[in-house]
C-alpha cells in the first residue's frame, strides 16, 4: 500500500478542490503532472465472494449490499480526439446514461485532468507526439467519488473510486497492434501487470480497452465463456494468459448477444468485423456485471464500437472541503456603502484596544458584505460548437446506424468543415472581446480573456 501511495506517477486529487470543480477549463499548468503527499484511503468492504462476512451484524450487512441502481461503464477507441469530438462523445454519454467512459487513442500530449461541463476528463498521452493516448471521462457523480488517478504510460491509465462494498480501480488500456515490435508488446503487458500488482489488494479491479487481440469463440472456463466471436490469434493467447495470471474473466464472452452486439471493430472495407475491445473483471466479482454489449448506433467518427458494461456496485461520495467563496466585487450594490456608513455612525471606538477595535471594524465590513454583496458564480465556458454542428453529428449517427456509407462519408466531411468554421468564429469573438476590454481599460476582464485563450481548445 505504501509503495502504491509513493509512486511518482500517481495523481492524487487536490483536497482544496471539492469534487474537482475548482476550475472550469484546463490550463497549461494543469496539463502538467499533478502530485500530492495526501494518503489514499481504502473503503471497508466484504470478503472476496462479494458477500458480507458471517460475523457482520445484520444491520451492517444491509449497508454492504450492491447498489440497486446499476452504473454504465464504457470503453471506446475514438481514433483521435479531434476538435469538437469531445463534445460529441459527451453528448453520446448523456444519451446512453454512461457514468464512466474509458478512451483509447486519445492522441493528446501530456497528462492531467480538467473539467468540461458536467464531466471530468483524466488523460495520459505521449510526452512529445500525438500518438496512442488513453483517457477516462467521468460524470460529476463519479468524479466526486474519485480518490486518485494513476498515469502509467500513454497506453495505460487507472482511476480509483470510493465504492461499496469495496473501493474500485478501473484500468483503461490500449495495447499495441499485432504489427508492433515484440518488445513493445511485452513492454505493454509488463506495465499492465505492474499496475495490477500495485493496486490495493482489497480493491475490485476492472480492466477495459482496446487490446488488439481476438479471443475467439472457444470456451475456456473460468476465464473465457462460450459466447465469444471469431477465431483466437496469438495476441488473444497473450491476453488470455494475462487474465489467467490475474484471475480475470473476459466478460465479452459471458453474455449471449446477437453478433452485431459482439463485434467492436469494422475493417476499412466495411465487411470484416472483429472483437478486439474487451471488458475484464475479477472472477470473484463476475456477479456484479449485469450485462455487456456494444452500441453500433453510437457514433463519434470512429471505426470502433462503443462497448458498455452494466455493473451494480455503489459509488461513494468523498467529502472534500468547501471551496472558498469570493464576493463579486464588480457588482457591489450602492446599498452596501450606505449600510456600512450607518453602522459606523453608531460605532463606539472610545477607549478600545487596537486589536479589539480592528476586530469590530472587520466584523462590520464582513457581515454587511455577506448580507448585501452577491458571491461570484463560476462562469462556464461558452460552447463553441454550434447547434448546427450537433445536428450534422446526429445525421451522421443515423447514417452509420442505417449502414449508409456514402451518406456517412459526406456527413463526416460536413461535420469537420462545420467544426473548423465554428472554431474560427469562436476565436474571432474572443479577439473582439479582448479588443473591447483593452479599449475601455478593463484590465481584469482583459486578463481573464487572455487566460481563457491560453487554455486547451477541445
Amino acid at each position: 500500500m505504501d509503495q502504491y501511495n509513493k509512486r511518482r506517477s500517481e495523481m492524487v486529487l487536490k483536497s482544496e478542490t471539492p469534487g474537482l470543480e475548482g476550475t472550469d477549463h484546463i490550463t497549461r499548468e494543469e496539463r502538467g503532472r499533478f502530485s500530492s503527499s495526501e494518503g489514499i484511503y481504502d473503503v471497508d468492504g466484504t470478503n472476496p465472494s462479494g458477500l458480507p462476512p458471517a460475523d457482520v451484524a445484520p444491520s451492517k450487512r444491509k449497508r454492504l449490499r450492491f447498489s440497486k441502481t446499476p452504473h454504465n461503464i464504457g470503453t471506446w477507441n475514438v481514433r483521435g480526439m479531434n476538435i469538437g469530438k469531445l463534445e460529441i462523445i459527451k453528448q453520446e454519454m448523456k444519451r446512453l446514461y454512461i457514468d464512466l467512459l474509458g478512451i483509447s487513442e486519445f492522441h493528446w500530449t501530456g497528462n492531467g485532468y480538467f473539467k468540461s461541463d458536467e464531466y471530468t476528463v483524466f488523460y495520459s498521452g505521449n510526452d512529445t507526439i500525438k500518438r496512442n493516448g488513453v483517457a477516462i471521462i467521468a460524470t460529476k457523480v463519479v468524479s466526486k467519488a474519485a480518490y486518485s488517478f494513476n498515469v502509467v504510460s500513454d497506453q495505460i491509465i487507472s482511476i480509483r473510486i470510493a465504492g461499496s462494498p469495496r473501493s474500485i480501480t478501473f484500468l483503461q488500456a490500449y495495447a499495441p497492434t499485432t504489427d508492433a515490435a515484440e518488445k513493445d508488446i511485452k513492454g505493454f503487458y509488463t506495465k499492465l501487470q505492474e499496475t495490477i500488482d500495485q493496486t490495493p489488494a482489497r480493491d475490485i479491479i476492472f480492466v477495459m480497452g482496446d487490446f488488439n487481440a481476438k479471443v475467439g469463440s472457444g470456451e475456456e472456463l473460468p476465464t473465457v465463456g462460450k459466447f465469444g466471436l471469431g477465431v483466437r490469434n496469438d495476441a488473444g493467447d497473450r491476453l488470455i494468459q494475462c487474465c489467467i495470471e490475474n484471475r480475470l474473466s473476459v466478460m465479452n464472452t459471458w453474455f449471449k448477444q446477437p453478433k452485431r452486439r459482439l463485434y467492436t471493430w469494422t475493417a476499412p472495407n466495411g465487411i470484416h468485423r472483429n472483437q478486439i475491445d474487451y471488458f475484464l473483471c475479477q472472477r470473484c466479482w463476475k456477479s456484479s456485471i449485469l450485462s455487456k454489449k456494444t452500441y453500433p448506433g453510437a457514433d463519434c467518427g470512429s471505426d470502433h464500437q462503443l462497448m458498455v458494461a452494466k455493473i451494480k456496485i455503489r459509488f461513494s461520495t468523498i467529502k472534500r472541503p468547501q471551496a472558498l467563496r469570493r464576493f463579486d466585487t464588480d457588482n457591489i450594490p450602492a446599498q452596501y456603502a450606505m449600510e456600512v456608513k450607518n453602522r459606523f455612525e453608531t460605532f463606539n471606538d472610545y477607549n478600545k484596544e487596537p486589536d479589539a477595535l480592528w476586530a469590530e471594524i472587520k466584523s462590520i465590513v464582513g457581515k454587511t458584505a455577506e448580507e448585501i454583496i452577491p458571491f461570484k458564480k463560476s462562469k462556464k465556458r461558452s460552447k463553441w460548437l454550434t447547434d448546427e454542428a450537433f445536428k450534422i453529428a446526429e445525421h451522421r449517427r443515423m447514417a452509420k446506424a442505417s449502414r449508409n456509407s456514402e451518406d456517412f462519408r459526406l456527413l463526416n466531411a460536413a461535420l469537420q468543415r462545420r467544426a473548423r468554421q465554428d472554431k474560427e468564429a469562436y476565436w474571432n469573438n474572443q479577439c473582439e472581446e479582448l479588443e473591447k476590454a483593452n479599449r475601455h481599460g478593463h484590465t481584469r476582464t482583459l486578463f481573464t480573456h487572455v487566460k481563457q485563450a491560453r487554455t486547451s481548445f477541445m
